[in-house]
C-alpha cells in the first residue's frame, strides 16, 4: 500500500510539474517572438510633433512610434510642443488607447546643427531628457549629423567627447539612455563610446550607414556588440522597399542579432520607393510589414515578390 501511495504521489508531482512547464514554455515562446518590435518615426511619416502620428502609426501596422523633439534652427532649444503637460498627456492617453508604445524621443535637429558648437547644447539635452522622463520614455536619439561628422571633421572629436560626457551624466541622473549616431565605422564608434565612458550613452545603429559605406553590416553589428546598441534604424537609403533591396538580407541580419542575443526596437527610417517617396502608407506599411514578417515570425521569411513600385 505504501509503495502504491508513493508511486501515486510521484505521478501527481510529475503531472503537476508538466502542467507548470507548459505555460512557461508558452511564455518563453512569446518572449522570443517579442524580442523585436517595429516602430516608425513621426517626422518621416510627415507628422512631426502631431498627435495624428499615433493613429497613422497604428494604421501602418507599427508597434510603436519615435517622436521628434521639433525643429531647432537658431533657437535656444527645440520647438517642442511636448513641453506642455496637457499635450504630453494627450499623447500618452492616445498611445494607451491604441496600444502603441513610444519607443524613443529624437533630437533630429542635430542632423543639420552642430552638437559640438551650439552654446546651449546642455539646455537642449535637458529639455529632451525632461520630456522623455515625463512621458516614461527610456531612450533619446542624438545624431551627430553633418556638422559633427567625425570622419570629415576629426578635430571635433575632443569637444564632442567632452559634451557627450556631460550629456551622459545628465542622462544617468534621469535614468535615460542617449543613443548616438556617428559617421564612424563600428571600431571607431566603439572607441568613441569607450572614450565617453558612460553606460547611458550607446550606439543607435543605422543599417544604412554601414551599407552605403561598403562595410560588412554583420561584422559592424558584432564589433559594436549587444550591450552597446540601444536601438536600430532598420532601413537603407531610399530607392526601393526593404523586401526588394539587394543590398540587405534581413533574414541574415536577424540571424546575426539572434546570435548576439540583442533585442529591442527596429525603427523604420527610409527605404522608400523612389517612384512614390511621399506616399507614407504605401512605403511605411510595406517596410513595417516586411520587418515584422522577418523578425516576429518563427521561421525565415522569404523576400516578398517584386511588387510593382
Amino acid at each position: 500500500m505504501e509503495h502504491q501511495n508513493r508511486r501515486s504521489f510521484i505521478g501527481h508531482v510529475a503531472l503537476l510539474t508538466g502542467a507548470l512547464m507548459i505555460p512557461n514554455q508558452l511564455l518563453l515562446a512569446v518572449e522570443k517572438k517579442n524580442n523585436y518590435k517595429v516602430a516608425v518615426i513621426d517626422l518621416m511619416i510627415l507628422k512631426r510633433q502631431k498627435i495624428s502620428a499615433l493613429p497613422l502609426a497604428k494604421e501602418i501596422g507599427a508597434d510603436g512610434l519615435e517622436i521628434d523633439m521639433g525643429g531647432l534652427g537658431d533657437r535656444v532649444t527645440f520647438d517642442n510642443k511636448l513641453a506642455d503637460p496637457k499635450i504630453r498627456q494627450e499623447y500618452l492617453d492616445k498611445a494607451k488607447e491604441l496600444n502603441l508604445e513610444i519607443c524613443s524621443l529624437a533630437m533630429t535637429g542635430f542632423y543639420a546643427q552642430s552638437f559640438a558648437k551650439r552654446p546651449t547644447y546642455q539646455k537642449m539635452i535637458q529639455d529632451c531628457l525632461d520630456t522623455a522622463k515625463a512621458m516614461h520614455i527610456k531612450v533619446v536619439f542624438l545624431p551627430l549629423g553633418i556638422q559633427g561628422d567625425l570622419v570629415k571633421n576629426p578635430e571635433l572629436r575632443e569637444p564632442i567627447v567632452e559634451r557627450l560626457k556631460v550629456a551622459g551624466k545628465m542622462a544617468a541622473k534621469a535614468g535615460i539612455t542617449i543613443g548616438i549616431e556617428s559617421a564612424l565605422d563600428a571600431k571607431g564608434e566603439l572607441q568613441l563610446l569607450k572614450d565617453i565612458d558612460c553606460k547611458h550613452v550607446k550606439s543607435y545603429f543605422n543599417f544604412s550607414n554601414a551599407i552605403k559605406n561598403g562595410r560588412d553590416l554583420h561584422q559592424e553589428l558584432r564589433i559594436l556588440g549587444r550591450k552597446n546598441i540601444v536601438q536600430i534604424h532598420a532601413t537603407n537609403e531610399d530607392g526601393v522597399w526593404l523586401q526588394n533591396d539587394p543590398k540587405i538580407d534581413l533574414n541574415k541580419v536577424k540571424e546575426t542579432l539572434d546570435d548576439m542575443g540583442w533585442k529591442g526596437w527596429l525603427v523604420v527610417e527610409r527605404s522608400r520607393d523612389a517612384k512614390q517617396p511621399t506616399n507614407v502608407k504605401y512605403n511605411f506599411s510595406a517596410n513595417t510589414s516586411y520587418l515584422k514578417s522577418v523578425f516576429q515570425s518563427e521561421g525565415p521569411s522569404l523576400r516578398g515578390t517584386k511588387q510593382s513600385q
